[in-house]
């Protein structure tokens, strides 16, 4: 088998898909099960996984939990917001529900979901956004039958209100709603417990965390949320934010819980930085909270 080969099954099995750490181009979409592929000397392979110093890391990102193969996950990009939506689905039955859709990508996510054949029975929201209005409103006209899904404690409305530890079900799978306020107090994890995977919202970003100056943000309620809910999740789970500002697709609980530059500080550390961060006045956040209270529907396009 030549070197190319090994590489592409490497970076192509969710199992092991940040061994390797290639330069990618952003698409507006992409699979997470694929990626570049690059061919290698023979014996580069082991000289690239040696080559760190400390191999425990190698371990580590390698010994993730394989997808089961009737699962799907796709993550799709809005340039515009930086925002990350997940489309999770049962290839067998084709239930599929979307994490964090945003409104202006509403009809390219439900043509994607037409395409493949999936019936979207959930649109969720990791929590009440102020970057961004949701598509879940757009999404139900676009696509009949689809209930909209946000934390009871958002204030937001939506068809389904999910409280802490309840679970969202599609076709076999399901995802299981973690409160982790901090960021705003409706802030949600969405965990597939199978998949070893979480939807981290705005609590948790790779090397970083959502900002806690305005809608009910509180800096010790954020880590705590981390540090009790999220690092206390196995440290090979993969996890999903709902941003990037710096091209990253994912992370891991290990990952975090040892090189996040403000989480792996002492509380009162952490809530120095977060007080002298100096971040400008969201641009969206007048007409964003607004329409998100409203699923969305305050700023759906007219047909």
């Amino acid at each position: 088998m030549s070197s190319c080969a090994v590489v592409t099954r490497v970076l192509a099995s969710p199992s092991k898909l940040l061994l390797l750490q290639l330069p990618l181009r952003r698409f507006p979409s992409r699979s997470i099960a694929t990626t570049s592929t690059t061919c290698l000397k023979p014996g580069s392979l082991v000289r690239i996984a040696h080559s760190s110093s400390n191999l425990r890391n190698v371990k580590m990102l390698v010994e993730r939990k394989p997808f089961a193969p009737d699962f799907f996950l796709r993550q799709l990009f809005d340039e515009k917001s930086w925002t990350y939506t997940y489309l999770l689905a049962d290839l067998n039955t084709k239930e599929a529900i979307l994490i964090d859709p945003v409104l202006e990508q509403a009809p390219r996510d439900a043509k994607l979901i037409q395409e493949l054949g999936f019936k979207l029975t959930y649109a969720l929201n990791t929590h009440m956004h102020a970057d961004h209005i949701t598509g879940t409103g757009y999404l139900k006209q676009l696509l009949p039958g689809t209930v909209s899904v946000i934390s009871e404690a958002s204030g937001a409305k939506a068809d389904k209100h999910l409280k802490d530890n309840e679970v969202v079900k599609f076709g076999r799978f399901e995802v299981k709603a973690m409160c982790t306020p901090g960021h705003t107090n409706g802030c949600m994890t969405f965990v597939v417990d199978e998949m070893g995977i979480a939807f981290t919202g705005d609590t948790l970003l790779i090397r970083g965390c959502g900002r806690t100056d305005f809608q009910e943000g509180d800096s010790r309620t954020l880590y705590k949320s981390v540090h009790e809910r999220i690092f206390t999740l196995p440290d090979n789970y993969r996890l999903f934010p709902a941003h990037d500002y710096k091209g990253n697709m994912e992370t891991s609980v290990a990952e975090e819980k040892q090189y996040n530059p403000r989480l792996t500080k002492d509380v009162d550390t952490f809530v120095e930085i977060m007080a002298n961060l100096n971040l400008p006045y969201p641009k969206m956040i007048d007409k964003a909270v607004p329409a998100n209270r409203e699923c969305g529907l305050y700023d759906v396009p007219k047909e």
